[in-house]
């Protein structure tokens, strides 16, 4: 079950676990793709999720939540039709694809992904889900083991740039919107904000930036000035316009001397951590949903099935949830500053999401917004 908790917490509660995080991490310098053309996002083959069709984000969320005494209780799950904010998100580095960059073509990773990272989300907005040509796993595993291919993470950020000027141009129509993006994907959007809305007039339709699973500079001590001059990090679950962001690593697993997460540098800067269970500081449970046979992210593997609870009972929903059995902190060492996550037994305590928080950010954005 440790092995499960750790590869299949999604986005709901804490997306940058230490195994993952060293896979994608930064390879050495490779070689340079040569130029391709655009895509063309008016096609919807080139979205994963859109509004209103069947997709990548119209899937079976059903969940068996299993309590501290093994009592199970189905929990249903339905998309939002009438939401009235929007998400864009950027998928992580989950292409299998045999070159330096993926091709438009989604396999069962990608789909999966969304699956377990974004589509529940939209329980509360509007889902888009652009394809992007990612750098995969395949580039980064050769130019970590001494064998580069060519990879353009140009290409990568420019394929966004475009899904996200289109989805303005032609969808947003002034609504309010989450950007949701987890390793990768985290990294093109906080590039994407940088260039594109902090201090823009867009940013005023910015509910929050959700930058999981990677290295976020700060000041240390302050809110802004980093990465972003403009969009502060979230201390409230009603708070819009802000950033919550993080890298986790499991509790008695924290950051090595060489790690890749957690660290920033810089004179005075810390990588930022924001804590979706306790916002405002502290420790806090989360209400985590696994995949009941694993994550199935990288080539669409399943894992093999273990028991949930003793004795073995059948379980038939695609995702569990174990209410009390993780916390998480915000905490810092010597290598640097994460979001660390812990397993127990049987504590008490209310049960935070980040879709909840996405919940309240709309109620607080939507109360603010001028009527028309």
């Amino acid at each position: 079950m440790m092995r499960r908790l750790i590869t299949a917490l999604i986005l709901l509660c804490a997306c940058g676990s230490t195994t993952f995080a060293q896979t994608t991490a930064a390879p050495p310098a490779t070689p340079t793709a040569a130029p391709v053309a655009k895509n063309d996002y008016s096609n919807g083959d080139n979205w994963l999720c859109r509004p209103g069709r069947q997709d990548a984000c119209d899937v079976d969320l059903s969940t068996t939540v299993i309590s501290a005494d093994g009592k199970m209780t189905l929990e249903t799950w339905a998309a939002n039709p009438n939401a009235q904010i929007d998400c864009f998100y950027v998928y992580p580095t989950v292409s299998m694809d045999p070159g330096g960059n993926s091709d438009m073509l989604p396999g069962p990773e990608e789909k999966g992904v969304v699956r377990v990272q974004f589509a529940r989300f939209a329980s509360q907005c509007r889902p888009y889900a652009p394809i992007y040509r990612q750098v995969t796993l395949t580039g980064l595993r050769a130019a970590l083991f001494g064998t580069p291919i060519p990879m353009d993470r140009a290409l990568a950020y420019n394929d966004v740039l475009d899904a996200w000027n289109y989805y303005l141009e032609h969808d947003n129509h002034g609504r309010g919107v989450v950007l949701i993006g987890h390793s990768q994907g985290s990294n093109v959007l906080t590039q994407l904000v940088k260039n594109e809305i902090d201090g823009k007039p867009v940013q005023s339709r910015i509910i929050s930036v959700l930058l999981l699973g990677t290295n976020f500079p700060v000041p240390k001590g302050k809110d802004v000035g980093g990465a972003f001059q403009h969009i502060p990090l979230c201390h409230a679950a009603n708070q819009t316009g802000c950033v919550i962001t993080y890298a986790s690593f499991r509790v008695n697993v924290p950051p090595p001397a060489n790690t890749h997460f957690g660290k920033v540098t810089g004179e005075g800067m810390i990588s930022a951590c924001t804590n979706p269970a306790a916002l405002a500081g502290g420790s806090g449970e989360l209400h985590s949903y696994l995949r009941r046979n694993g994550s199935g992210l990288a080539g669409g593997a399943e894992a093999t099935p273990g028991a949930w609870v003793k004795p073995d009972q059948p379980i038939t929903t695609p995702f569990v949830s174990l209410p009390g059995m993780l916390t998480a902190e915000c905490v810092a060492n010597d290598h640097g500053s994460y979001l660390a996550i812990t397993v127990h037994g049987d504590p008490a305590g209310p049960r935070v999401n980040l879709v909840d928080i996405v919940a309240q950010q709309s109620k607080a954005y939507l109360s603010a917004a001028p009527k028309k």
